[in-house]
């Protein structure tokens, strides 16, 4: 159920109800990574590129504010390392009570259906939900398909993924792509909320944009991609390139001229 507060909170993250959202909360899982040690400059870029909103966790909000460009902030609740001893894992890093001090306009949480910590991740999203209703905050559930026997890729595990996370009470959901715009139609359809998917690892620039495609002709309503974007040698062009197929329903070709970007064959 939304509220006003949701409501408003969710128009500060997107543009007609569709998001171009970055990620950087990489540097916990990954270190300070290549776009992570100057973020300030990538933020810059990012949003002066069209992105609507960038996603860190809490200690790096002072870093953020002045250098989004007026665009959303969302705080990321959990996390996990490379270097420990399980990825998966992912851990509580902060409540939607510290976000909201620290002038985030959304929170995110990342679950791993199918994961040996699927079950506590559960009881920790709805909590996450809870909290975030009663003060007015949007929840992005990043739902993945993870697991011992888990398909990343198959619709109907990823389906599954975007259903728990509206069942638990999230606002916007996040999940990875199932290869084409036909099998990700499934996905789009589980569930009434917007679906953004994730990045994954840097491509060339032509199959980033065609998956962006892909995703909107499938039904989606976005992406939150972080690495595919931050850690491009031109974050605000390629964040210009995804812009326009989210926001103008630019076709692959017309996004990458926009941007300046080569089109590659």
């Amino acid at each position: 159920m939304t509220t006003t507060g949701i409501d408003a909170r969710l128009d500060r993250i997107g543009t007609d109800d569709s998001y171009v959202i970055i990620p950087m909360d990489h540097g916990i899982t990954m270190g300070a990574v290549q776009g992570l040690k100057d973020i300030e400059a990538t933020i810059n870029g990012v949003t002066r590129g069209g992105a609507d909103a960038v996603l860190t966790q809490k200690g790096i909000a002072s870093r953020v504010h002045e250098h989004k460009n007026d665009k959303g902030y969302i705080v990321h609740l959990n996390g996990s390392t490379t270097i420990g001893p399980d990825e998966q894992d992912k851990r509580m890093t902060g409540t939607v009570e510290e976000a909201v001090r620290v002038g985030a306009d959304a929170v995110s949480f990342h679950i791993n259906v199918g994961s040996d910590h699927e079950p506590d991740q559960i009881a920790q999203l709805a909590e996450v939900t809870e909290d975030a209703q009663r003060l007015g905050m949007p929840v992005l559930a990043m739902a993945y398909a993870r697991g011992p026997g888990v398909d990343s890729e198959d619709p109907e595990a990823l389906g599954h993924a975007v259903r728990l996370a509206e069942e638990l009470g999230a606002d916007i959901v996040k999940t990875g792509y199932s290869g084409d715009a036909e099998s990700f139609e499934h996905v789009a359809e589980s569930t009434r909320l917007p679906v953004v998917i994730a990045g994954g690892s840097k491509g060339t620039d032509r199959e980033t944009i065609e998956m962006v495609r892909g995703v909107m002709d499938a039904g989606g309503a976005g992406i939150s991609m972080g690495r595919s974007v931050f850690q491009h040698e031109d974050p605000e062009a390629i964040a210009t390139a995804v812009s326009g197929v989210v926001h103008d329903d630019l076709s692959t070709d017309e996004a990458l001229e926009a941007a300046g970007l080569a089109l590659q064959a």
